[in-house]
């Protein structure tokens, strides 16, 4: 199978799941026009199987290192496949959270305050399981981060301050989203193999480890996603019926964001070989910072703020940044 030999080329892989992360909620956005978040929600966790097996028959089966893809599943124990499952179902709880504060408070509030929060979480519960790194230099960067995510806070506050309402809602949902999305990560580094080159019994390779990963996505869609099409965080509930009356565009824009997101998943697990899980998964959760990006400055979603918070977003970028330099640096 592939794998890393180098930190190098594994913060590399990191950058490239910042960009997906940060990202695959494009996807949401251009399908929001006439397309339900929950709609379009089973699309993106189709996408995402689709591509782990992708993978998994393609990298994770190729060469001489490792283990491939089956060979890897007929040896791996129940605990292995069990707690990659575990993964997949408070991922899938905190990113239907995390969808439904993007379609109330948009991007660029959503990501800094949701994935910040989890970026937080991850890096100390990671860290803790697997300590790779400089921990002043990777704590410093986690300060920076928490600073940028309470500027973020009171800046989408103050931007919304007439709306109480929505703006509370939004907030909510980003912090119950980034509290469980800082602790999925540890259940899929946990079913992993320590030595990717040499890999011991029992445990998973990265990519089989992605697809059980995606399997527990998928298997929980269908408790959550369901309630949630029952009864929305905002507006009217919606049925099966409507998803199978959307067109090819609606369904391959899902498909496409899930696609987007797993490129990033799978990379940051095959980083972490060499830049730890605390490392790989704090440098991927930069993606705030991609999202922040695309929101304010593409979307246009403070288009109407006043000079002030505009000020602050820019601040709050900045600093963002720098927490992550520290992290890289901790390496």
């Amino acid at each position: 199978m592939f794998i890393i030999h180098d930190y190098t080329t594994a913060v590399l892989f990191c950058i490239i799941t910042m960009l997906c992360w940060g990202s695959w909620a494009n996807t949401q956005k251009l399908a929001a026009k006439s397309w339900r978040f929950e709609l379009f929600y089973w699309d993106y966790v189709i996408g995402i199987l689709i591509l782990s097996l992708v993978f998994a028959f393609t990298l994770g089966s190729m060469g001489c290192i490792g283990r491939p893809f089956l060979e890897d599943m007929r040896q791996a124990s129940s605990a292995s496949l069990r707690s990659a499952i575990v993964g997949g179902v408070i991922f899938n709880a905190a990113n239907i959270l995390l969808c439904a504060a993007i379609a109330i408070a948009g991007m660029s509030v959503a990501f800094p305050v949701g994935i910040g929060l989890a970026l937080v979480i991850g890096v100390v519960v990671n860290y803790i399981d697997q300590p790779i790194g400089n921990s002043t230099w990777l704590f410093i960067g986690v300060a920076l981060i928490t600073m940028a995510i309470s500027l973020n806070a009171y800046a989408y506050r103050k931007s919304s301050a007439g709306d109480t309402k929505v703006s509370g809602k939004g907030l909510m949902l980003s912090i119950l989203a980034g509290i469980l999305m800082g602790y999925f990560y540890k259940y899929v580094a946990a079913s992993m193999v320590t030595d990717f080159s040499l890999p011991e019994n029992g445990k998973l390779t990265p990519y089989t480890a992605v697809v059980m990963f995606s399997t527990g996505i998928l298997l929980s869609n269908f408790i959550f996603n369901t309630m949630l099409m029952r009864k929305p965080f905002a507006g009217m509930p919606v049925s099966f019926n409507d998803y199978f009356k959307g067109g090819l565009k609606d369904h391959v824009t899902g498909i496409l964001g899930g696609m987007i997101w797993c490129i990033g998943m799978s990379f940051s697990i095959i980083a972490s070989g060499q830049a730890g899980t605390a490392i790989s998964y704090g440098l991927g959760q930069g993606a705030t910072v991609v999202a922040a990006v695309w929101g304010i400055y593409i979307w246009k979603e403070f288009i109407s703020a006043s000079s002030l918070v505009k000020i602050i977003l820019n601040i709050m970028l900045l600093i963002y940044v720098i927490g992550l330099g520290m992290i890289i640096y901790a390496r």
